[in-house]
């Protein structure tokens, strides 16, 4: 393997001695708006050990004790360290098999990222970027929590473009060569979970596939590229902010560090599962907006006011539908949009509409039948139901445009979501 590869092994923690099934939740991103799924979760993890004591969801990064929560989940982390709680698996790779509640299995690679090869800024020309736009205000919230974490446990997912399946898909068959790691059931239908620790052998083999993956020839070639674009080797698939706030932790930590040491700083590398952006099991969700705290009908009228020329019903152009209520369900076309998809035509309104009503919020949710419900329960709430993105344009569109529209996609439904496994130290 060369050492500027951008995704290398890892010194990979799992935990020991406890009930697994108890251990893992679902990335602290979802289920934002649902506030009695993480009650079920705090039941049923009851005082057992678990990485639910070493996250912060979402839905608490605005609460009133914050602060007391971060301290309380960096004890914890420093706590579990102290007690042996972990097992270190040094310069290993992870290959995983995730069987979904429907069914499909998910294959999937653990190792770790390196960020200086990583930029999720608009235009960026790094081997890895993201697949939306990064919204900068999400990310302080997020660096509280990491900054004096001792550990980390990722629910990032990075994507690779890997049509004829060289990467991944070979160590399906090579699995009895292969230390299992762990094999277990997860919570609230999160599927089930098996894990095998990479030999020798099949990390050269992965290596070997991932560096011909990124031949710049061969990659001009895929994409019918003309120009001598830079190689898109990675996207992020799930937990784009999560990156890059681990950016954000490592670009603090350089300031400190001179330059000739950046390589030997933890902080430089984030744990990931690797995925094959065409493995089968592999579905792009759309992400519904729920608005909450307007006036239906005034929200309505501003998005017509917003696109000139828009209708009410289904026309020629980006069709929006949407529901407020129990009983209103409709749809607007906006016509000739500058836009490339419906979510952002409506993303560029609702974001210079919550710049004016202050009282609006959006929440981003994983199934049409939440967002509908959401809205029908509340007088102040509107769903817009966005339609699913076909896979196979994520890396045309990043090479030729750039970032799609923040909250474009989601990689399954939220229960198809990382749930928290492993981990890795990121501070000395």
């Amino acid at each position: 393997m060369k050492t500027d590869f951008p995704f290398r092994s890892a010194n990979i923690l799992l935990p020991q001695n406890c009930d697994l099934s108890l251990w893992s939740v679902v990335a602290c991103d979802q289920y934002t708006s649902q506030p009695e799924y993480w009650q079920r979760v705090e039941e049923r993890v009851g005082r057992a050990p678990s990485s639910l004591r070493l996250i912060l969801p979402e839905s608490c990064l605005e609460g009133p004790s914050v602060e007391t929560d971060i301290m309380e989940v960096n004890t914890t982390m420093t706590r579990y360290l102290r007690e042996g709680r972990f097992q270190e698996y040094p310069d290993s790779l992870f290959y995983v098999e995730r069987t979904l509640d429907r069914g499909k299995v998910r294959r999937g690679l653990i190792g770790m990222v390196d960020l200086e090869q990583y930029d999720y800024e608009p235009g960026s020309a790094a081997p890895v970027r993201a697949t939306e736009g990064t919204v900068l205000s999400r990310i302080p919230p997020r660096v509280a929590v990491r900054k004096n974490a001792p550990i980390e446990l990722p629910h990032v997912m990075l994507l690779a473009d890997d049509p004829k399946g060289t990467v991944i898909e070979p160590l399906a068959s090579q699995k009895g060569a292969m230390e299992p790691v762990y094999d277990f059931e997860l919570m609230e239908r999160g599927g089930h979970l098996r894990g095998w620790k990479l030999g020798e052998r099949e990390q050269t083999q992965v290596f070997a596939a991932l560096e011909a993956l990124a031949n710049p020839e061969d990659f001009r070639k895929r994409y019918g590229l003309q120009e001598d674009l830079p190689v898109l080797l990675f996207a992020v698939g799930d937990g784009n902010h999560s990156l890059a706030t681990a950016k954000e932790c490592y670009e603090r930590a350089k300031k400190l560090t001179p330059p000739e040491q950046w390589d030997k700083l933890p902080s430089r590398y984030a744990l990931c599962e690797l995925v094959n952006l065409h493995d089968e099991s592999l579905e792009f969700e759309p992400i519904h907006r729920v608005v909450f705290g307007v006036k239906p009908e005034d929200l309505l009228d501003a998005l017509m006011a917003y696109y000139p020329g828009s209708v009410h019903g289904r026309g020629e152009g980006h069709v929006l539908p949407f529901t407020a209520g129990r009983w209103i369900d409709g749809e607007i076309t906006v016509k000739a949009p500058r836009q490339q998809l419906p979510v952002g035509t409506l993303q560029m309104f609702l974001d210079d509409y919550l710049i004016g009503h202050p009282r609006a919020r959006v929440d981003y949710i994983h199934g049409a039948d939440v967002a509908r419900r959401l809205a029908q329960e509340r007088s102040d709430a509107v769903a817009f139901l966005m339609p699913p993105m076909d896979k196979e344009k994520l890396f045309p569109t990043i090479i030729h445009d750039g970032v799609l529209p923040r909250k474009t996609f989601s990689v399954g439904e939220a229960h198809d979501k990382r749930f928290y496994l492993e981990a890795r130290r990121i501070r000395e």
